[in-house]
C-alpha cells in the first residue's frame, strides 16, 4: 500500500515506465453520440492514467462538435477535473451529433484546433458511427496537414511534427449493440434500471392479474430486450434479430392462457423499440397490447421505459469495466506506431482485448445488413456466442413442452444450496430444474442444506413451482455452512431411498469442500459414484476453478452503492475520511473491486501484506490530499486482512495522525452485502451457468444409461466456472492444488492484477504489468 509500491518486482515498474513514457504527448478525449452511464468513469481513467504516465490530456467538449468548434471547448484537464465523476451518470464533458464532422471542411477545422494545443491522440468514447468519423479523421490525417500548410495556417516543420494522428475507441453504448466486445459501456447500468422497473411492476400485476408489455430501448439491437426477458422470466419476447414464427400472434395467446391456466396472476411481454416480424414489418408496444385485449379480453397495460434506461448512476460493473478500457486505451495510444490501425479496446469474457476498430464497425453493419435481408439466423451468429446463447437459454426456459413430448430418462437428478446465501441461487435453481425437466429428468429439490438432506427434507419441485423465482434474493431452498462429513451415512441412506442420479450444489466454498469430502468418500459409499456440479455461488468470490462467483456481482452493487452515499456525506462535512469494513473472509476481492469503482483512497486486504509503514503513508497521502479541492478519503479494509490491524485500530491510528487534519469515521457493512434483489448480471449469469452445469449432468447421465455405469473417475466431480474467457468445467480433485484451504481462496486470483489500477487513479506510484497488453486481434463472429 506504500506510496511508492517499494515492494513491487522493480522489472516491472522500470518497464512500465520506460516502455510507457507519454511525456511531450497529448492526448484529447471526447464522448460522442449518445450518452452512456459509466462514459465519466472511462474520462476520469483516460485523465488520470495520461496524467500519470507524463502525458497533457485535453478535454473536448461537446463530443466532435467541440472539435471543430476549437476555443474553449477544447481545455486542457487535471487530476481534480475528473474527481467526483465516477458515480455520476451521462458525460460531464457533454455529447453532441455533428453535422459539419461530416464534411472535410468541418474534418479541416477540427485538424487546425487540435495541432494548436499538439494533439496527436484521440480516445474516442461512443458508439460505431462515432468511431467510424475518428478512423475517417485519422486516415485523412497527412491530407488535412498538407492543406492547411498550403492555406498557410500551419508551417511545414508542424507537418512533420504532428505526422500521424494515433485513435483509440472505447464503445459506450447502453444497446450492446458493437460486434467485438461482451459488453458496452453502459449497457449493466440500463439493464439496472430495466429490471428496476419490472421488479416495481411485477407487484402491482401480480395484484390485478394483468398483462403489461414493456417496451425498452435498442432499435438495431435487442440485447436489452432479451437479457431483461432472461433475468425476469418474461413470457415472451420480441428481438429484430430474431422474430417470431408465422403465426405467432395465435402461439402467444396459447401461451399467456396457458400460463394463466397454472395459477400465474401475471404476464410480462418485453419488445424492444426496434421489434420486427419476418417481413421487416413493426410490432409495436400498441399492437400487442390490442391482441393480448381483443383475443384474451386480458386486462393489459405498455409501459415505454425510454430514457429513463440512460439515466441513473453507473452500476459498479460499468464503473470497473470503463475504468479498465480507459487505461487500457492511454496504453495502447502510447504504444501506438504510425502503421498501428486505429483500435478498439473492449472486453472478451473477464480479458481486455484490442480489436481493429473498422473490422468490428464492419461486423456490426454485417448484423444490420443480414436483418435488411432478412437472414435472421446469420444476425444472430454475427452477435456473437453470448448472444445467441442468451437467445437458446431463453427458449428452453420459457417454453415448456406437453409431459407426452418429453421423452423420460427415469434419473433423478437433486438440487442444494450450500453456504452462505448469495443473490442469484434462485434464478440457478429455477434455471437448473426446468433444464432439466426439458432434458427428461425428475427434479429434486433438497432443503436447508446438507443438514436437510441428511434429515431426508428432499421432494420433488416441478416446472411451475419455481415461477417467479428469478428476482428473489437469498436462498429460497434453504442454506447452511453445513458440511457433508459427519452425515455421509445419512446422505448415503437418503440417496439410496430417493434413487439420486446426479447432483447439482449451488454455493461457495463450502459447496466446493462438500463436493471434495464427497469425491474422497466415493470409496466407502457407493451412492455418491454419480455426477457432482458445483455453481460457485458466493458474495466472497474466492471459489477455486472460476473468476467469477454467482452474487458477487450484487455484493460489490451494495458495496459501491454505500461507499457513494458515504462520499456525498464526506464531501459535506469536508476534511472527512470514512474507513468501510467490507465482507469475503480472507478473500479481498470485495475491498478490491470497491475501492475501484468507488474511488477510494485505499484498499487493505489479506492477500497483499501491509504493516504500519504502510498505514502511515496513507495517512500522509490524505493530509496531502486534504490540501486540495477532494477534501474527503475513503479507505475500504477487507474484514479478515490483518489480526492486528483492525477496523477499529485502522480508524484509531487515522483518528490520531490526522488531529487538525481531518476527522474520521468508520462503517461495517455487515450482512447488508448479502441481501437485497439480484442485479441484473447475477440473474443473467444463474440462469446461463446452471442451464450449462444441467446440459453437462446429461451429458454425463446418457453415457451411463443401460450400462449401470458407476462414476468413479475425477472428471465426473467439477466447478463450472469462467476462466479468461470460457465457462469451463474443473475436476475438483485438480483443483486441490490451487487452493489455499485455510484461508478458503485460491492461491492465484486473476483480479490482483487490477490492484494497481486502483492504486494509480487514486494518485500512488504502482507498478502495472502491461505485458497483457499490445497484441491486437482479430474478430470472429463465435468467439465474440
Amino acid at each position: 500500500m506504500d506510496a511508492d509500491d517499494s515492494r513491487a518486482p522493480k522489472g516491472s515498474l522500470r518497464k512500465f515506465l520506460e516502455h510507457l513514457s507519454g511525456a511531450g504527448k497529448a492526448i484529447g478525449v471526447l464522448t460522442s453520440g449518445g450518452d452512456a452511464q459509466g462514459m465519466n468513469a472511462a474520462v476520469r481513467a483516460v485523465v488520470r492514467m495520461g496524467i500519470y504516465v507524463g502525458a497533457k490530456v485535453y478535454f473536448i467538449y461537446e463530443g466532435y462538435q467541440g472539435m471543430v468548434d476549437g476555443g474553449s471547448n477544447i481545455a486542457e484537464a487535471d487530476w481534480e477535473s475528473v474527481s467526483s465523476i465516477l458515480q455520476v451518470g451521462g458525460t460531464i464533458i457533454g455529447s453532441a451529433r455533428c453535422q459539419a464532422f461530416r464534411t472535410r471542411e468541418g474534418r479541416l477545422k477540427a485538424a487546425c484546433n487540435l495541432l494548436q494545443r499538439g494533439i496527436t491522440n484521440l480516445c474516442v468514447i461512443g458508439g460505431d458511427g462515432s468511431l467510424t468519423g475518428a478512423n475517417i479523421f485519422r486516415k485523412e490525417w497527412s491530407g488535412l496537414l498538407e492543406e492547411l500548410a498550403r492555406n498557410g495556417q500551419i508551417d511545414k516543420e508542424a507537418v512533420q511534427k504532428y505526422a500521424y494522428l494515433n485513435v483509440v475507441g472505447m464503445v459506450g453504448s447502453i444497446d450492446n449493440d458493437f460486434c467485438g466486445t461482451d459488453m458496452t459501456i453502459g449497457t449493466d447500468s440500463a439493464l439496472h434500471r430495466i429490471i428496476e422497473v419490472v421488479d416495481a411492476i411485477m407487484t402491482t400485476a401480480q395484484s390485478h392479474q394483468r398483462t403489461f408489455v414493456l417496451e425498452v430501448m435498442g432499435r438495431h439491437c435487442g440485447y436489452l430486450a432479451l437479457v431483461s426477458a432472461l433475468a425476469c422470466g418474461a413470457d415472451w419476447v420480441f428481438l429484430p434479430e430474431s422474430p417470431p414464427e408465422e403465426g405467432w400472434e395465435e402461439q402467444m395467446c396459447v401461451k399467456l392462457s396457458e400460463n394463466r391456466a397454472r395459477k400465474k396472476r401475471l404476464n410480462i411481454i418485453i419488445v424492444a423499440e426496434g421489434a420486427i416480424d419476418t417481413q421487416n414489418k413493426p410490432i409495436t408496444s400498441e399492437k400487442i397490447k390490442e391482441l393480448v385485449v381483443t383475443q384474451l379480453g386480458y386486462d393489459t397495460r405498455v409501459t415505454i421505459l425510454g430514457h429513463v434506461q440512460r439515466g441513473g448512476t453507473p452500476s459498479a460493473f460499468d464503473r470497473i469495466l470503463a475504468s479498465r478500457m480507459g487505461v487500457e486505451a492511454v496504453i495502447a495510444l502510447l504504444e501506438a506506431t504510425p502503421d498501428t490501425p486505429a483500435c478498439v479496446v473492449s472486453l472478451n469474457g473477464n480479458h481486455a482485448v484490442r480489436l481493429p476498430l473498422m473490422e468490428c464497425v464492419q461486423m456490426t453493419q454485417d448484423v444490420q445488413k443480414a436483418m435488411d435481408e432478412r437472414r435472421f439466423q446469420d444476425a444472430v451468429r454475427l452477435r456473437g456466442r453470448s448472444f445467441a446463447g442468451n437467445l437458446n437459454t431463453y427458449k428452453r426456459l420459457a417454453i415448456k413442452l406437453p409431459d407426452d413430448q418429453i421423452p423420460k430418462t427415469n434419473c433423478n437428478v437433486a438440487v442444494i444450496n450450500v453456504g452462505a446465501p448469495a443473490a442469484g441461487m434462485n434464478a440457478a435453481v429455477r434455471s437448473a430444474v426446468r433444464v432439466g425437466i426439458a432434458d427428461g429428468h425428475r427434479m429434486l429439490a433438497i432443503y436447508d442444506g446438507f443438514d436437510g438432506f441428511a434429515k431426508g427434507q428432499i421432494k420433488e419441485i416441478g416446472w411451475t413451482d419455481v415461477g417467479g423465482w428469478t428476482g428473489q434474493g437469498g436462498s429460497i431452498l434453504g442454506t447452511k455452512r453445513v458440511l457433508p462429513g459427519k452425515y455421509l451415512e445419512e446422505i448415503a441412506t437418503q440417496m439410496r431411498t430417493h434413487s439420486i442420479n446426479a447432483l447439482l450444489i449451488i454455493g461457495g466454498f463450502e459447496a466446493y469442500k462438500s463436493a471434495c469430502d464427497m469425491a474422497e468418500a466415493r470409496g466407502r459409499h457407493q451412492e455418491l459414484c454419480i455426477p457432482l456440479c458445483v455453481v460457485p455461488a458466493t458474495i466472497s468470490n474466492n471459489v477455486p476453478g472460476t473468476e467469477i462467483s454467482l452474487g458477487s456481482d450484487t455484493g460489490l452493487n451494495a458495496v459501491v452503492e454505500t461507499c457513494d452515499r458515504i462520499k456525498q456525506s464526506a464531501s459535506g462535512t469536508k476534511r472527512r475520511v470514512f474507513i468501510i469494513e467490507t465482507m469475503g473472509g480472507y478473500c479481498g476481492y470485495l475491498a478490491n473491486m470497491g475501492g475501484l469503482a468507488a474511488g477510494a483512497d485505499a484498499a487493505y486486504i489479506f492477500e497483499e501484506p501491509f504493516d504500519i509503514r504502510d498505514l502511515q503513508s496513507n495517512v500522509e497521502h490524505l493530509t496531502e490530499k486534504m490540501k486540495t479541492t477532494i477534501q474527503r478519503g475513503l479507505v475500504l479494509r477487507n474484514e479478515s486482512c490483518s489480526e492486528n490491524y483492525t477496523t477499529d485500530f485502522i480508524y484509531q491510528l487515522y483518528s490520531e495522525e490526522g488531529k487538525g487534519v481531518f476527522d474520521c469515521r468508520k462503517n461495517v457493512l455487515g450482512h447488508m452485502q448479502q441481501g437485497g434483489a439480484p442485479s441484473p448480471f447475477d440473474r443473467n449469469f444463474g440462469t446461463k451457468i446452471s442451464a450449462r452445469a444441467m446440459e453437462w449432468i446429461t451429458v454425463k447421465l446418457k453415457e451411463a444409461r443401460g450400462r449401470g455405469k458407476k462414476f468413479t473417475t475425477d472428471d465426473s466431480v467439477c466447478v463450472l466456472g469462467i476462466s479468461k474467457r470460457n465457462v469451463i468445467f474443473q475436476p475438483v480433485a485438480e483443483l486441490k492444488k490451487q487452493t489455499d484451504f485455510e484461508h478458503r481462496i485460491p492461491k492465484e486470483q486473476w483480479w490482483l492484477k487490477l490492484r494497481p489500477l486502483m492504486k494509480i487513479l487514486a494518485k500512488y506510484k504502482a507498478s502495472y504489468d502491461v505485458s497483457d497488453s499490445g497484441q491486437l486481434e482479430h474478430v470472429q463472429p463465435w468467439s465474440v
